[in-house]
């Protein structure tokens, strides 16, 4: 199957939208096959400011409609103890509150933007996909994440180099209680650090201290991040007392 015959035969759809670019190509797909496209984001403590800015844009820009469904995901005790399942409470959440207002606006057909790269079991939150009958187009069609770059920078979509992006709550060690204090000060840590022009990074609660931050950065940016560690750590000592460079390729790391 490919995207012109799911959306010849699911004529009225609603998206599970994020922002990022599998949902951003699929709801540029979506349309473009005459689809009845609705999309659905949920703002909640998990998501940076930037991500709901991206979504707001590119709908603009396809002009279609965009539902916002603001809930505080943290009151879900489930989530905010963030045990080992955190991502399958959460994605449940999260679903049955998109799939409930979705009905309510006359949508039966949820979409989601899981790709043909996506391996479902590491992610536990996959499990809800199903038990939801959530439809993921793009893996139904073999349409990997490379793939999805390719058809978006066609497209015309700026999201087709926009680097992926996993939610604030991935940031905090399992076991330790999520907050919004927590989740702000790593927001705003990532801010900081993406107009010193990092990519592909990621700032954590380290998983031994605590007051430590953890940088984890692509390898072509271990040097720059090597030499600047003194202004980094400056930049964020208002949130953290230290910052440490990890590195995501090996299971190791350098103390500065």
């Amino acid at each position: 199957m490919d995207l012109e015959t799911f959306f010849a035969e699911n004529k009225k759809c609603a998206l599970a939208f994020s922002g990022g670019t599998d949902s951003v190509y699929l709801l540029y797909a979506a349309k473009s096959y005459g689809c009845d496209i609705k999309a659905y984001y949920m703002q909640s403590p998990f998501q940076p400011a930037f991500e709901f800015e991206d979504a707001k844009r590119i709908v603009k820009q396809l002009d279609i409609d965009l539902t916002v469904i603001s809930y505080n995901i943290l009151e879900n005790e489930q989530v905010r103890n963030n045990s080992i399942n955190r991502c399958y409470f959460c994605k449940r959440t999260i679903f049955e509150k998109i799939i409930m207002q979705a009905k309510a606006d006359g949508y039966s057909v949820i979409l989601d933007g899981t790709n043909a790269s996506d391996n479902v079991n590491d992610r536990p939150g996959m499990k809800v996909l199903i038990e939801l009958h959530v439809l993921s187009p793009l893996k139904i069609c073999g349409i990997t994440k490379t793939d999805v770059r390719r058809l978006s920078k066609e497209a015309g979509l700026f999201t087709y180099k926009k680097p992926s992006y996993a939610c604030l709550a991935t940031r905090i060690p399992s076991g330790h209680e999520i907050t919004e204090a927590d989740l702000l000060k790593i927001e705003k840590s990532e801010g900081i650090l993406s107009e010193m022009g990092f990519q592909n990074f990621r700032i954590r609660m380290y998983r031994y201290e605590d007051g430590v931050a953890s940088l984890e950065t692509e390898k072509s940016q271990w040097k720059y991040a090597y030499n600047n560690m003194d202004k980094i750590e400056k930049s964020l000592s208002q949130w953290f007392d230290k910052v440490i460079l990890e590195n995501t390729y090996r299971d190791t790391e350098i103390i500065l």
